[in-house]
């Protein structure tokens, strides 16, 4: 047992001192910045609506922005511009309700009023509180909040604007070194976090924003996320508890799943769907898939701090690393051999497309399914769930001993 598990264990049975003065202090701080945000973005609306809705007819144009050739695709398929733009600034707000009504649940289930008896228990409330401050300022503010369309109209509201974004972002960072006891371990962490904040809080002086935008980009921002990793792993292995790995758990299946299916459409888009790329409903509709996605993680944090159901989570990865697996290998055998088997028929046949080749491939992956499925299943319980796998192969070989006694 190193320090650091020592201190863990020492600061969660310690009586916590006097704190009742900072957790009602911390819980009006979030009250107001709750309140802070969701104005701001109130007051945005109508601000990114007009942003969404105005077309652009520079050659060097937002991606995302509306130009006349998007407008005439629009009316092509029944669709006009105001129905982009209000629907675009709908799931922007739909979003930031989703960060703040996990972020309310959390603050009103997990920061009682008053502080309790020991520094574990007292560091839960904590980080309960800050969870609940950064799904806010990050969801409300850094990530969608429609409040980011105001300082184009109105450059006197750029600081409380931007301030809130930084805030967000940085709340962010520190999140992952904080969660889920509070605590920065490993403790060079918090120097990490510190730079960070530095670095963030530049982008708020317009002679330094050049710099702070390539320190978070590129490699600088790739090594911020490397140490976010270091820091999860060293702590899920060396100081969390069972109760705090499951937590962890919970975030990571989020931010996978979320990561996952976020990359899947793009690469659906990149590919498959490439001739479609300009087509605007196309992008309507990726853009939601992207957003649902990306929603599964603020659900995922909230779970893992509410601490509902934490240990149904081994079963739910289980179950999403085998027919995940399952889905991309079938995917894989279903194409090669359509490719395949046109080919070869095509030269039999005279003919380029063969219904034959699709109904020998969809018999073929129906024949795989079963196989392919224990066979996936048996690798991740083995190289995932040893216990589990070694209980199992155990109880099999003691019932067929006691079959062959019989």
């Amino acid at each position: 047992m190193n320090s650091e598990e020592k201190a863990t264990i020492e600061d969660n049975s310690r009586p916590a001192p006097i704190r009742d003065w900072i957790l009602p202090l911390a819980r009006a701080g979030w009250i107001a910045a709750t309140l802070l945000t969701l104005g701001l973005d109130v007051i945005g609306i109508p601000f990114a609506y007009a942003k969404q809705v105005a077309i652009c007819i520079s050659p060097a144009c937002d991606p995302d922005a509306l130009t006349p050739d998007k407008v005439q695709a629009l009316q092509s398929a029944g669709l006009s511009a105001g129905f982009w733009a209000s629907y675009e600034t709908a799931i922007s707000v739909v979003t930031t309700l989703v960060y703040v009504s996990v972020a309310a649940v959390i603050f009103l289930r997990k920061s009682p009023t008053t502080a309790s008896s020991t520094t574990g228990a007292y560091q839960t409330q904590r980080m309960a509180l800050f969870t609940a401050f950064m799904l806010v300022t990050f969801g409300g503010a850094a990530f969608t909040g429609t409040m980011q369309a105001i300082p184009d109209f109105h450059p006197g509201m750029r600081l409380p604007v931007y301030l809130l974004d930084v805030a967000g972002q940085v709340s962010f960072y520190t999140f992952f070194c904080l969660f889920p006891n509070g605590r920065f371990v490993p403790r060079w962490t918090r120097w990490v976090c510190l730079i960070w904040a530095v670095v963030w809080l530049m982008r708020l002086f317009p002679a330094l924003d050049a710099i702070a935008h390539d320190l978070t980009d590129g490699l600088p921002f790739l090594a911020f996320l490397a140490t976010l990793v270091v820091a999860q792993v060293y702590r899920y292995r060396r100081v969390s508890d069972p109760v705090q790995r499951q937590q962890t758990k919970w975030v990571v299946f989020g931010f996978s799943l979320g990561l996952v299916g976020f990359a899947s459409v793009l690469v659906i888009g990149n590919t498959l769907l490439y001739n479609l790329q300009s087509d605007p409903v196309v992008e309507l509709v990726g853009g939601t898939f992207i957003y649902i996605f990306l929603l599964i993680i603020p659900i995922s944090i909230g779970v893992a701090i509410l601490r509902s159901r934490l240990y149904d989570i081994d079963v739910i990865i289980n179950r999403a690393l085998v027919y995940g697996s399952l889905t991309g290998m079938l995917a894989l055998v279903y194409l090669g051999s359509v490719v395949l088997l046109q080919g070869s028929l095509a030269g039999v046949t005279g003919q380029g497309h063969n219904d034959l080749a699709i109904v020998v491939s969809t018999l073929a992956i129906a024949a795989l399914f079963m196989p392919l499925r224990r066979r996936i299943q048996s690798v991740i319980d083995r190289r995932f769930y040893r216990r589990k796998y070694d209980a199992t192969r155990t109880l099999a070989n003691f019932s067929q001993a006691v079959r062959d006694e019989v």
